[in-house]
This record gives C-alpha cells, sequence and structure tokens, in this order.
C-alpha cells in the first residue's frame, strides 16, 4: 500500500498586493522540487557559470517601444553559501507598491545596462560602484505592467554589503540565502490570462515576503543557473 503523500504548507509570504486576473489557474511546479535539498549554493561556480554564459538573450516577445531598464543582482558569500541583495519598494508609491525588487530602473540616454544598474543601485541603496565588480548577464525579461525590457546584471561584492535607503522609494534592504529560495512551500507558479495571452507568474512565498512577478522570474533563472540546469520560462 503506497504512503500518502505529505502535502508541504505554503510558507507565509508578505502582504504584496497579487493583481490577479479573473482567469488564472495553478502553473507547474518548481523545476528543482524532484533533486536533493541544499544546504548552501557555491558562489564561485555560480559566478563562473553566469561570466561563461555571455550576454543574456533578448525576449522572445516585447511591446512596440519598449523602454530599456536594468537591475543589479548583486551576490556575496554569506553563512549559507551565495546570498543576494534585494530591495522592497514604499508603500507610498502609485506603481508597484510594496513589490520586492532588485535595484534598478530606466536606463538614461547615453548609458549602457551596466551604467544604469551601477547608478541605480547607488541612488536606492547606497552601493558603492567601486565595491561592484560586474560578472555578467541573464536573460533579458520584457513586463507587460511597464512595458519595459529588463536588462538583469549579475555582480560579486567581496563582502556582505551594509547599505541604507538613499530614497524614499526604498521601504526595506535586505538579503537573502539562494537556498531559502529552494526550500519546501516556497515556489508557486501561475498561469494568468489577459484577452488572449495567457503566461506564467512566479511566485517565490518566504517567510515575511513575496517576491513574484519580473523579479520572480529573473530569481528562477537565476536558481536554475546555480543549480546548473539553465533553461527559460
Amino acid at each position: 500500500m503506497e504512503e500518502p503523500q505529505q502535502v508541504v504548507p505554503q510558507r507565509a509570504g508578505g502582504q504584496q498586493i497579487i493583481p490577479r486576473p479573473d482567469r488564472w489557474t495553478a502553473g507547474d511546479e518548481a523545476p528543482w522540487s524532484s533533486g536533493p535539498l541544499l544546504s548552501s549554493i557555491d558562489l564561485p561556480s555560480t559566478l563562473d557559470r553566469v561570466a561563461r554564459r555571455g550576454a543574456g538573450r533578448p525576449p522572445t516577445w516585447t511591446f512596440p517601444g519598449a523602454r530599456s531598464s536594468a537591475v543589479l543582482i548583486a551576490l556575496f558569500d554569506g553563512d549559507y553559501g551565495a546570498e543576494v541583495l534585494l530591495t522592497r519598494r514604499a508603500w507610498h508609491l502609485r506603481s508597484h507598491r510594496g513589490e520586492v525588487c532588485f535595484p534598478g530602473g530606466r536606463q538614461d540616454l547615453g548609458e549602457t545596462a551596466i551604467d544604469t544598474a551601477l547608478r541605480e543601485a547607488n541612488e536606492e541603496v547606497q552601493l558603492d560602484p567601486a565595491d561592484v565588480t560586474v560578472v555578467g548577464e541573464l536573460d533579458q525579461i520584457a513586463t507587460a505592467s511597464s512595458e519595459s525590457v529588463i536588462v538583469p546584471i549579475v555582480a560579486h561584492l567581496a563582502k556582505r554589503p551594509i547599505l541604507t535607503p538613499g530614497t524614499s522609494e526604498v521601504d526595506r534592504i535586505f538579503t537573502v540565502p539562494l537556498t531559502d529560495f529552494l526550500q519546501p512551500g516556497t515556489y508557486r507558479e501561475e498561469r494568468w490570462s489577459r484577452g488572449s495571452m495567457t503566461f506564467p507568474v512566479v511566485f517565490f512565498e518566504l517567510d515575511d515576503e513575496t517576491v513574484w512577478g519580473a523579479t520572480g522570474r529573473m530569481m528562477r533563472d537565476l536558481l536554475l543557473l546555480a543549480l546548473n540546469h539553465e533553461t527559460s520560462l
């Protein structure tokens, strides 16, 4: 007689506002769910895979006149291996309020994606560009909500950063070991339908925050690369 499968409860997540449409269904389970539960993710190996893959691929779809943006995915070696820097947007903002994201924003005229990521990280969390070693890129992400194409710039910090908000747009600065995103009950996928389009939306529900949307997709791509089985959504 087969043992009944144990249902893993979903972690608490945060108070993020999720603009879920009327038409949606549950998506696939975590692509790493059948693998072993890791106690750490090796930072040097992860950075090496990022560096060797080259420039990020452009999105398979985008919008006419889509605006260019970039974010900084800053990694450093913590107590449980690779750890990543995140922020939460302030609740008083009109758009994307309370969302967890990587430091980043719109690309100014004459800037490269790296320039933008470093400038925005300096403005948002006062991360000194001199403390950042750029390693490479993940695949670019097109976002429907802001009609943007985001270039995720992956970088290495030599030590745990001590940061403070540089703008009222940043409500919280925090870091998370990559292994925390792999814990049971953390990953969830939904398939949203708007008009004739159906697309996957990725969620990582931590103990106190929910990482989702474009940031969730980039986090998923980073984890797949760290686990050495890169794919795309």
